[in-house]
């Protein structure tokens, strides 16, 4: 016997696919529902918002009770509109085979890993006497790097140090008594172990954009190529994503990837890997940058093309969230810092004590959590920011004008429900957030992003050591069901329809923190990031068991838009 009924006068209709009752009513109901425009949403009533989104326990995610006696086509019906290949989980250019819900990525060397994400190391077998193992994309994926007068295919062979002379610029190779020992007299313009830098190969600003051929540090060591196999389990090297933007690739020369305060590179001491800053001056205009403190008299520009949402410049990244990495400068040009202007007691301290994220020009979305008892006065939010302990020359700050709490927000058990909030930025000449590099707006997500989905979480939050890190950080975490997140092994059903979870349940990994409240969960689909949640609450940070538990951001969409719209421009 199969009950179908709703409280509209609709005719219910049922159709058995095999032994299956499927029960249509609610589907036509929704499609009167749009041919005479009615609808039962209200601004702060959630509820009914993707209401059909999660069925009981005992369906599975269509309502519909099978089992493996149905036939093939039966289970890609239901699940048509779920195919994990069109979230693009192969990276590298790896080909992405199907098989029902699951997937196998198909690596071209010399990637490798379940998703194509990892190098596998070419040099584990290759002895490159006197120089260094560089692992390459093209066959035989790796070469021999030599120190001078090293030469052949592996660096077993000297030739003579000074013949052909090897120092540029005028410069005059001088032989020592050791055969393979030699140096560079330079003209007094150039310096370099082969005069190769020249007056005009300096940095500016912090050297973020550097791209010269210095590759030596201050204390005069060879850098390591970024292709280095030593580099393999480094966060930096020509392999990470996005590293042609940051100037990695096969050479060793000085770059800046991180955005530290100068370009720097990786070297080995007593057979240990290290980085140290290197020996490349300042340009004349940022001979004054200090450490501290990063300044410019430019102002942002604005970008010719319109405006587009969640589509960063930088489109990927030496602490961590929880298992987070130090992220890349411009690869989370959404993230927004909610700020105390001063310290309101000894709890309140002035500073970073939230997360947001840029929704439009005027618009920071944030948890509720982090703004009860707040005055809208006494906050300022701060926009492209990547390290807060500097004064950064593309920051964007600004005061709030008014804080917008969801009206069914509630705590229960020390859990928070309905945990969102709207943040209206007080505009600055005219304008809010001007779209840089720096700072962009997310998009609002218009769909659904399967189980197992790769996103980001980034914040300043806690990191495994206990403290808050000064470094903007992020890492990779998996969209996990709401069943496996509601078992009683994990939170045991106190995950309502509003809040989603990601991470991993079995090992103690990725997690955000306090400090990261109100932050960005974001999921790229065709290239553009999505806000799917906000981070909320969970079970202290990086437990078995006990993933972050975030703000469902599709179930506020309406809410979203009805309050943006209720403001004057």
């Amino acid at each position: 016997m199969v009950n179908c009924f709703h409280y509209l006068p609709v005719l219910s209709l049922i159709v058995f696919v095999g032994n299956t009752p499927v029960c249509f009513c609610g589907i036509l109901s929704s499609w009167l529902e749009h041919l005479t425009g009615t609808s039962t949403d209200s601004a702060d009533d959630y509820y009914y918002e993707y209401g059909t989104e999660y069925a009981e326990a005992a369906q599975n995610d269509h309502g519909l009770d099978f089992d493996a006696t149905d036939p093939d086509w039966f289970h890609e019906y239901l699940d048509y509109d779920e195919n994990p290949c069109d979230t693009k989980p192969c990276q590298n250019n790896g080909s992405c085979e199907r098989n029902r819900k699951s997937y196998t990525c198909h690596c071209p060397k010399p990637y490798t890993g379940s998703k194509c994400e990892k190098v596998q190391n070419t040099c584990k077998r290759i002895n490159c006497h006197r120089g260094d193992c560089l692992v390459t994309v093209r066959a035989p994926y790796y070469r021999c790097s030599c120190r001078h007068p090293y030469k052949a295919s592996f660096c077993d062979k000297a030739q003579s140090a000074c013949q052909p002379n090897p120092c540029k610029n005028g410069g005059t190779c001088q032989r020592h008594r050791i055969r393979s020992k030699f140096s560079c007299k330079c003209p007094e313009t150039f310096k370099g172990r082969f005069c190769e830098i020249g007056t005009e190969d300096c940095f500016k600003e912090n050297g973020l954009t550097y791209r010269g051929n210095v590759s030596q540090t201050i204390l005069h060591k060879t850098c390591l190529h970024w292709n280095s196999h030593l580099l393999l389990e480094s966060n930096y090297n020509s392999f990470m994503e996005d590293a042609d933007d940051h100037g990695l690739g096969d050479h060793n020369f000085c770059r800046n990837p991180d955005g530290d305060e100068r370009p720097w590179c990786f070297v080995t001491t007593s057979n240990k890997l290290k980085w140290d800053f290197c020996d490349v001056s300042p340009c004349p205009a940022s001979a004054e940058f200090s450490k501290n403190t990063i300044m410019s008299t430019k102002s942002p520009t604005v970008d010719n093309i319109p405006r587009t949402c969640g589509k960063p410049e930088t489109r990927s990244p030496i602490k961590r969230i929880y298992g987070g990495t130090k992220t890349m400068t411009g690869k989370h040009p959404w993230q927004a810092s909610l700020q105390r202007k001063f310290s309101l007691n000894p709890f309140w301290q002035k500073g970073h004590f939230c997360g947001g994220t840029l929704i439009e020009a005027c618009w920071v979305l944030t948890a509720a959590h982090c703004i009860l008892r707040t005055d809208a006065r006494t906050l300022q939010v701060a926009l492209g920011k990547q390290d807060l302990d500097r004064r950064e020359y593309h920051e964007q700050m600004f005061d709030v004008e008014k804080i917008i709490k969801h009206g069914h927000y509630t705590e229960r058990d020390e859990i928070p429900y309905n945990d969102i909030a709207l943040l209206k930025l007080k505009p600055k000449n005219g304008h809010c957030a001007i779209e840089t590099k720096y700072v962009k707006s997310v998009c609002l997500p218009g769909g659904i992003f399967p189980d197992n989905t790769d996103c980001y979480i980034s914040g300043w939050g806690d990191t495994e050591t206990g403290e808050s890190s000064h470094q903007l950080l992020d890492a990779r975490v998996k969209l996990i069901s709401q069943m496996q997140c509601n078992a009683p092994s994990a939170y045991n059903n106190r995950l309502d329809e509003s809040m989603l979870c990601a991470g991993n349940l079995q090992r103690t990994r990725a997690d955000t923190c306090q400090g990261d409240s109100g932050g960005p969960l974001t999921c790229a689909k065709n290239r553009s990031y999505y806000l799917y949640g906000i981070v909320s609450w969970g079970d202290q940070c990086g437990l078995k068991n006990k993933p972050g538990v975030y703000t469902r951001v599709t179930r506020f969409l309406n809410w979203i838009r009805t309050k943006i719209q209720e403001e004057p421009n």
